[in-house]
């Protein structure tokens, strides 16, 4: 299913987040996909928080109202005195904004479209609002919606606030090159607790588009004594399943194996690996979650999160979590990322996938993407970095934990190399140089 997206320039998008502050937008509702219906609207925004509603028309007029108020189908009125109405024009440098009349209500929440008295959204399940300046809201109509009634989209975005900067950082972190240059090395001179085992293997679990890593000794440079598994993302009703998450933390997963959608992997299969050795097994799981989306997760995908948990639990499995594109989460994070462990906002979604997947805070690390940048960035890489240094960390203890007769009941490891290839992602290589 393709992804729904705002039909806002990055410039309206812009002037849109000049009304409020450090918020962050989450596309609720799009009528031209959900359709220009009340029942629609109703369906996607009700119980919804603070929104805002974004109308589009063939003036190249964009406007609509906010209100910090749930639409509920009350039938009354309904006073917010922080509601407004605004207009934003590709002329003008800062938004019209209006807000509402005193002593009058804000909107009236019925069954029908948005009804805020001096501009109604989806007049009669029509693409067209009814414009009456003064009721509520007093404005020129040329101004606002330069009297065109007729709209060519309409869109609803949860509004929520990403707070300010905490005073102190809820996790401390050196940034500087000192650090930077500790962790290299750490990663580089890494061996596994096992002697059997050269390297540890780290299994990387997400939604499509979640963001991972591979990493070298520079470029060019030897493999680490680390391999990043990278898997097929996660997805709602598709992608990867809990059975074959299992198959691969068991070391039954041969190099490279194409996963069925149909159907798990099973041990008759072309594709199993029969005689596991530990160095084949899963050391450490990483599940990747982006920080920007709007909700998180959804059930579903909560579901079977919690489900891989409880099933790597059961093999003793160290588990993290990588937050990644936390600048995308939040500004202040995008005009400095230290400001990651100062971000009201980045500390709240770390707090959600503690309570939501079980995962203790202390195991859940915030990473930004590289994306744009053409050179590498030191506070990017200490971000990086530290997170490396957890997986290999969490991958001794797997190794610590372990019977003996786990470690001493082992075939040649050295039979073939397959199991030393890191399999390469999606997304940003890493160099340790």
């Amino acid at each position: 299913m393709s992804v729904v997206t705002s039909r806002l320039s990055e410039e309206q998008q812009k002037k849109l987040h000049s009304l409020f502050g450090h918020v962050r937008l989450h596309l609720l509702y799009k009528a031209s996909v959900h359709s220009f219906t009340a029942a629609a609207f109703h369906n996607r925004c009700d119980s919804q928080g603070p929104t805002v509603i974004v109308a589009y028309n063939a003036a190249g007029f964009v406007f609509g109202a906010y209100t910090s108020k749930n639409y509920t189908q009350c039938g009354q009125p309904i006073n917010d005195q922080e509601a407004f109405v605004y207009s934003i024009t590709a002329g003008e440098t800062k938004p019209l904004r209006v807000a509402g009349i005193a002593g009058q209500s804000a909107f009236t929440d019925c069954g029908t479209g948005p009804n805020y008295g001096a501009l109604v959204f989806l007049h009669e399940d029509q693409p067209a609002i009814l414009s009456n300046p003064g009721a509520g809201f007093n404005f020129q109509a040329a101004a606002m919606h330069g009297e065109n009634l007729d709209l060519t989209e309409l869109e609803v975005f949860r509004v929520e606030g990403l707070g300010d900067l905490l005073p102190k950082p809820w996790r401390d972190i050196q940034w500087t090159a000192e650090r930077k240059h500790h962790l290299m090395k750490f990663v580089h001179d890494y061996k596994p607790e096992i002697k059997a085992v050269h390297q540890a293997r780290v299994l990387l679990v997400g939604p499509v588009g979640a963001g991972n890593y591979t990493i070298k000794a520079g470029k060019g440079g030897e493999l680490l004594p680390l391999i990043l598994c990278d898997t097929m993302g996660l997805e709602q009703d598709a992608g990867l399943e809990t059975e074959d998450i299992v198959s691969i933390c068991k070391g039954h997963v041969k190099d490279r194996y194409q996963f069925s959608p149909s159907a798990p992997l099973q041990e008759n299969s072309p594709g199993y690996k029969k005689n596991a050795t530990l160095a084949d097994k899963i050391h450490c799981v990483v599940y990747v979650v982006d920080a920007s989306k709007g909700s998180i997760l959804t059930q579903k995908m909560l579901d079977k999160f919690i489900a891989i948990r409880r099933k790597n639990n059961q093999l003793g499995i160290p588990q993290i979590i990588l937050m990644t594109k936390v600048d995308e989460a939040c500004p202040l994070v995008a005009q400095d990322l230290r400001n990651v462990y100062r971000s009201v906002y980045i500390q709240k979604v770390a707090q959600q996938l503690n309570e939501a997947l079980g995962i203790t805070l202390s195991c859940i690390l915030p990473v930004k993407n590289y994306s744009k940048e053409l050179n590498l960035d030191q506070d990017m890489e200490i971000l990086l970095f530290t997170a490396v240094e957890q997986m290999l960390n969490y991958s001794d203890s797997f190794f610590e934990n372990l019977d003996s007769e786990d470690i001493n009941d082992q075939p040649d490891l050295y039979r073939s190399n397959d199991y030393m290839r890191p399999v390469f992602s999606r997304h940003t290589e890493t160099n340790v140089v």
